[in-house]
């Protein structure tokens, strides 16, 4: 099954690189305005897009801070269906290199290419949210 892979490098701890990816102020403040998250192994997390003209509904499977999180999207976009999201926080001296692997998907057209594009612009407003310039969601409600 296809899978997209992106690294970057952070100059900011662990910790606040984590928490980007793991807490609802995080993903809002790069991603998407419109999150629910439970930061908790088992938790839900929501993201809408379009006043909500589509939504992308995750369960979290794995939550081990500050290295790591695994989702597994469960509705209600067909083709983001059954794909995971890792992300992977390795400390250096500099900060942090993110690793971010979306995977499962079934075919590399329509969504997953789009979608490819879209993650290496996000990971530049993540990396700029952790190092403390506050770009903002890339989509606002």
């Amino acid at each position: 099954m296809p899978e997209m892979l992106h690294e970057i490098r952070v100059a900011a701890p662990p910790e606040r690189l984590f928490a980007a990816v793991a807490t609802r102020e995080g993903l809002a403040g790069w991603w998407t305005a419109d999150c629910e998250f439970e930061p908790r192994a088992g938790g839900s997390a929501l993201f809408g897009f379009g006043a909500r003209t589509t939504v992308l509904r995750m369960r979290v499977e794995e939550l081990v801070a500050p290295l790591a999180t695994t989702w597994a999207c469960v509705g209600d976009e067909p083709e983001w269906a059954g794909t995971r999201l890792r992300w992977e926080v390795e400390p250096d001296e500099r900060g942090a290199l993110l690793r971010f692997e979306h995977s499962g998907w079934r075919a590399t057209g329509g969504w997953f290419a789009l979608c490819n594009t879209t993650w290496g612009a996000l990971l530049y407003r993540l990396r700029d949210w952790a190092e403390g310039r506050e770009p903002g969601p890339m989509f606002t409600a």
